[in-house]
């Protein structure tokens, strides 16, 4: 049996203290042991960008990074951008722009806009489209979520 390690992380503005093994997934510590399931887990081989969040301001993938890993850091999920009944202002765009159809990629998608959004001017669509390159759609052909990333970018820029 292999010992726990004792971890605290700040998920969504909240501490949490939790005695993990070692080798579970930040993805499934946010899922099963936080009843956080908005992070879905898509190929869990990091190639899909399903399950992005953000440590400490950077996106990462949950599916490859170890819970222990987050120890100390601070994680933001999809569930931190709004609410049913009060959605975030890129979460309305998506809403506005019809960026989803079966919805399974996007929680990661939006939580790798929001990185983007935070970080980058995203002068130009393509810069959009580089920037969500690491993140898989079979549904949607990306264009209204680039174009739901594009309106956020603007609201941002008062544009």
């Amino acid at each position: 049996m292999t010992a726990k390690i004792s971890i605290t992380v700040t998920v969504n503005g909240t501490a949490q203290a939790a005695d993990v093994e070692p080798r579970l997934l930040l993805a499934d510590f946010l899922r099963e042991n936080l009843d956080l399931t908005g992070t879905h887990v898509g190929c869990e081989h990091g190639i899909c960008g399903a399950c992005t969040v953000l440590m400490n301001g950077d996106s990462v993938r949950s599916c490859l990074t170890f819970a222990v890993q987050a120890d100390g850091a601070e994680v933001e999920t999809v569930e931190s951008l709004g609410s049913i009944d009060e959605l975030g202002p890129l979460q309305q765009a998506f809403r506005e722009k019809h960026a989803l159809q079966c919805g399974f990629c996007t929680p990661g998608m939006l939580m790798t806009a929001t990185d983007m959004l935070r970080k980058y001017p995203l002068e130009t669509d393509d810069d959009i489209r580089d920037g969500l390159s690491g993140n898989i759609c079979r549904c949607t052909g990306y264009q209204n979520i680039v174009a739901a990333v594009r309106s956020a970018a603007d609201k941002r820029d008062g544009k």
